[in-house]
């Protein structure tokens, strides 16, 4: 296998032109290996660029979906391997690709050579099962809302509002002189966002829930309970303490999910990792900052201009 390094200098030595052929050749190979339709979502999460990036940009997001139409079309194979390295984004739009992928596939694998957090963990757990490297993580799926504030807009965890909203509660009623401390520090939260932080967590479980069960443990007599003791232990924010808390291959493991190590089977590996890393180094020395690509080169790239 080659290492990252000789992989980037394969790019760099390649004309620009030509760049993008080095990735597509080793997807390719990829899925010539698997005899699977073989599909990447590959952003810059974890990369030097994200300093300047918009989390807007490498995030799971309604427009993706259109991406996957396109990058999906004329495959033929009932079978599916989606490589994905992203933070996450949208509830609704990993709902939405999950909808449209599992309507065309009948098994998928999700193959995670690095990181896929949040409502990219959602996805996986839409699969088959999941292939994770001993390095790789997934993550909690609590949902974090966007709201403005005075000072501009503030992201936070939707299970730390509905937990200070109830510590204001207990504060205010063992001690009402304590309110006008608590109106103060509430009264910036816009109308009806516990509401959205109610529905926002309790979509994320539900539909984590009915995945699992409808996937990955269709075959199993104990499905259901699987299913509902996973969802809420990935969505309830208490047992992870950071929404970015990376959970490992042996974690996941361990509370039931179906993980295949990747490390398992060493050509397979190579192949993965040869396809994640010339994806990246793609994104490196590119304004590239999400692939969507198949393995007959077909795609959807989003750039950005970095200057």
């Amino acid at each position: 296998m080659p290492t990252r390094n000789e992989i980037q200098q394969e790019i760099l030595n390649a004309k620009t032109a030509a760049q993008d052929e080095v990735r597509r050749k080793y997807i390719r190979e990829l899925s010539e290996y698997t005899h699977r339709d073989t599909i990447i979502y590959i952003t810059a999460y974890a990369t030097n660029k994200m300093v300047h990036l918009p989390s807007q940009a490498v995030s799971v997001v309604v427009d993706d979906v259109q991406s996957f139409m396109s990058t999906l079309k004329g495959l033929k194979n009932d079978k599916l391997d989606i490589i994905i390295h992203s933070p996450g984004g949208s509830v609704e739009a990993a709902e939405q690709i999950v909808n449209y992928l599992r309507s065309k596939y009948s098994h998928i694998r999700a193959i995670i050579p690095h990181s896929a957090m949040s409502a990219a963990t959602m996805i996986a757990c839409a699969c088959d099962e999941i292939i994770m490297g001993k390095h790789s993580a997934i993550g909690p799926i609590d949902p974090q809302i966007t709201f403005p504030t005075p000072t501009g807009y503030f992201t936070a965890p939707a299970q730390s509002l509905l937990s200070e909203f109830e510590q204001a509660k207990r504060e205010v009623i063992a001690n009402p002189n304590v309110a006008p401390i608590w109106i103060s520090k509430l009264r910036n939260l816009p109308h009806g966002i516990l509401d959205i932080c109610r529905n926002t967590t309790q979509l994320s479980i539900d539909k984590v829930t009915l995945w699992l069960q409808s996937y990955m443990f269709k075959d199993d007599k104990n499905g259901a309970q699987k299913a509902a003791d996973i969802a809420e232990w990935l969505g309830t924010a208490s047992n992870h303490l950071t929404h970015g808390r990376p959970i490992p291959f042996n974690m996941a493991k361990s509370k039931g999910l179906r993980i295949v190590e990747l490390e398992n089977n060493q050509d397979l590996q190579e192949k993965v990792l040869s396809v994640f890393h010339s994806s990246i180094v793609t994104i490196d020395v590119t304004n590239c900052v999400k692939i969507i690509e198949n393995q007959n080169g077909i795609g959807s790239y989003s750039q950005l201009n970095m200057k």
